[in-house]
């Protein structure tokens, strides 16, 4: 087995702050104190209580028959799908998975469910037989509102097909002991139960059984996914800072972000790993958009010539050996000066590599950016106002009310009353749509960057829109931009976005 590759290319003004960070963390012990899981490393709260992703890779590989039994299983059983229905943490590796290795002869195909979007749901309702389908209800606290509407939505619909007696041996849970979802589980008569690890924060579990237990039913060897990552594991313990790829990587996150405010992360990756992006997002964001600092993940913007871009990104380059296809236009950002990182998978069964050394590397920028990069303050708030939000709609019938700024044309504009009175000021007499929409974009200023985030169903035709809006934006302003569908974006870059920088 071979160590995925990683090298750097970064500006002069870059390179020296990057060296002092380096030498800071080997004086520190960095390695060594991470690995003993010392939460004095950054802000010594409750860090140390979240680091069981540092082990985890040996712990499933001791217990590596449970995944090559449940493969087993569900090839026995013949199912022609599995429905993964989660938000965030639980949702984001396992659809990484899907796309990258797509259906396995003999086994079922993988689909994601995480938005409560009715067209989404239907969409996906319609993909799927539901006699056939194996459901994994996945959610760590077991108390996440979209995930247990998926259940309640499917397992009455699995009911009405084949019987409610039935219809337990058509689902599996993957949770945290002792959650409300363990106990559902156990009241449905679920066909399996498996458990986190409660020290295991959502965005870190790709390696635990959210990210391996859909692996498997896919049909694909775990042990030898999980012997590869564990080569990158082994890489990360390294002492010597300037040879751990983990360190490496989180010090010119790190350093860009916190000497020289180049704190967009653009991604580029190799179409047959295209999706990394979309875990990578919500890893970067939501561990550390917070206490105003942040690093925003820039993923599947076009690449374009170097005069269109700022001073404020980094370029990270994930490629598979062999798939040349972004390498021209990945050389002329690093012709023109740009920092880059180049990362190659020699296969992508070494994708399990990527999800350790970037949980390692910013665990690691977390410490050089001084924040905790294991909570998710905002993310929690949110979750708090929506439950308040549901469950007073229950009680009366009604959400609270809302009043647009603009409404016409077949459209409303909504927003907080004091982005409303700049707004107002800004178009004068001309409350028009164009109006409105102009003085919101003309705010934008050099080092900002544009969120589109579109309460939508997630499909081609939806999503080829959207970028073309981003790109014209990004065109124009000349900043870099973001497109999320919701509701998954609020258990993703949700954090980054409320708790970072305010640009």
């Amino acid at each position: 087995m071979s160590l995925n590759t990683q090298t750097f290319n970064l500006p002069k003004r870059l390179m020296p702050d990057v060296e002092l960070t380096l030498k800071e963390l080997h004086e520190k012990g960095i390695v060594e104190r991470l690995w003993a899981k010392d939460a004095s490393l950054w802000t010594n709260e409750d860090e140390a209580k979240w680091l069981g992703w540092l082990s985890i890779i040996e712990s499933q590989l001791a217990d590596k028959a449970k995944f090559a039994d449940f493969t087993a299983e569900v090839k026995a059983e013949g199912f022609s799908h599995v429905l993964l229905m989660g938000m965030g943490g639980s949702s984001l590796c396992p659809e990484v998975l899907s796309f990258t290795f797509g259906k396995q002869e003999g086994f079922p195909e993988l689909y994601i469910l995480d938005s409560t979007d009715p067209g989404q749901i239907r969409a996906t309702e319609n993909k799927i037989d539901l006699q056939k389908t194996l459901f994994i209800v996945s959610s760590k606290s077991g108390a996440t509102l979209e995930p247990n509407i998926f259940f309640q939505y499917f397992f009455e619909r699995v009911s009405e097909t084949i019987g409610r007696e039935e219809a337990g041996s058509r689902f599996i849970a993957v949770t945290d002991p002792k959650s409300k979802l363990q106990s559902v589980a156990e009241e449905n008569g679920f066909r399996d139960l498996f458990f986190g690890d409660p020290e295991i924060g959502g965005r870190y579990s790709a390696l635990s059984d959210f990210g391996m237990i859909p692996l498997a039913a896919m049909g694909i060897e775990v042990a030898d996914f999980l012997e590869r990552a564990n080569e990158m594991a082994k890489a990360c313990r390294i002492e010597n800072v300037y040879k751990n790829p983990g360190v490496v990587l989180g010090a010119i996150l790190g350093t860009a972000a916190r000497d020289f405010e180049r704190d967009k992360i653009t991604i580029i990756a190799s179409p047959a790993i295209h999706d990394l992006g979309a875990w990578l997002e919500q890893l970067i964001a939501e561990s550390t958009g917070k206490q105003g600092k942040s690093l925003i993940p820039i993923d599947r913007e076009e690449i374009v010539g170097n005069d269109t871009y700022g001073c404020d990104r980094l370029f990270v380059y994930l490629k598979v050996e062999g798939d040349d296809e972004k390498d021209v236009a990945f050389g002329t950002l690093e012709n023109g000066g740009q920092p880059v990182i180049r990362i190659v998978l020699p296969d992508i069964l070494n994708l399990g590599q990527e999800f350790f050394r970037w949980e390692f590397a910013i665990a690691v920028a977390g410490a050089v950016m001084e924040i905790n990069p294991f909570n998710q303050p905002d993310v929690e708030a949110s979750k708090i106002v929506t439950k308040k939000i549901t469950s007073e709609y229950e009680e009366t019938g009604k959400l609270p009310p809302e009043i647009p700024i603009f409404d016409g044309d077949g459209i409303k504009l909504f927003t907080d009353e004091s982005n409303a009175e700049d707004l107002r000021k800004a178009v004068g007499d001309d409350e028009t749509l164009e109006a409105f929409i102009t003085a919101q974009l003309d705010r934008i200023k050099q080092g900002d960057y544009f969120g589109l985030l579109a309460y939508i169903e997630m499909n081609r035709e939806n999503e080829k829109t959207l970028q073309e809006i981003r790109h014209a934006v990004f065109e124009t302003k000349k900043v870099a931009t973001c497109l999320g569908f919701g509701p998954r974006f609020l258990h993703s870059t949700g954090q980054a976005y409320k708790g970072g920088a305010n640009s």
